[in-house]
């Protein structure tokens, strides 16, 4: 069993480098329970089908299977609520490796820089244009996302 343990954290885009590329995906959900969800997601040319634990916070159970790509794009058209998309772009910063997402579509607007941890003690560098951390706020997880779209939020 593979365990995620991530911090989530708001950007400023100040700080941000335009100069990194970036590689679109598209996800969506088969289905959420209070257990855990079950997600489809396309990076680029892959393909996967993953299963989260529920819960909020910094760690959760994952499992995640490849699958082809075909069968991704028709699993799509099966998923509840809206499909996220976003480029997420792989940067190294402060010596770890972040995933940084734009989002587009229904959530345009919102930028989410992710950092995955060996450990929930581990102290993590913050970059200057990770500005606020989120990790717990059920509102950025992207299952959310899906169900309450970032750009109808009343601000």
């Amino acid at each position: 069993m593979a365990k995620e343990i991530e911090r989530k954290f708001l950007m400023d885009l100040n700080y941000w480098s335009t100069d990194v590329i970036g590689i679109p995906y598209r996800q969506g959900y088969l289905a959420v329970t209070e257990k855990g969800i079950v997600r489809i997601r396309t990076k680029g040319e892959v393909a996967t089908l993953t299963i989260k634990s529920s819960g909020i916070g910094i760690s959760r159970d994952e499992f995640e299977y490849q699958i082809p790509m075909d069968e991704a794009k028709l699993l799509l058209t099966l998923c509840e609520n809206d499909i996220i998309e976003k480029t997420r772009y792989k940067v190294m910063a402060e010596g770890k490796q972040w995933d940084v997402d734009k989002f587009h579509g229904k959530n345009e607007g919102l930028w989410i820089a992710e950092v995955e941890l060996e450990s929930e003690g581990e102290s993590v560098t913050l970059p200057k244009w990770a500005i606020e951390e989120v990790t717990g706020d059920e509102r950025f997880y992207n299952v959310y996302l899906s169900k309450h779209p970032y750009t109808e939020w009343t601000k």
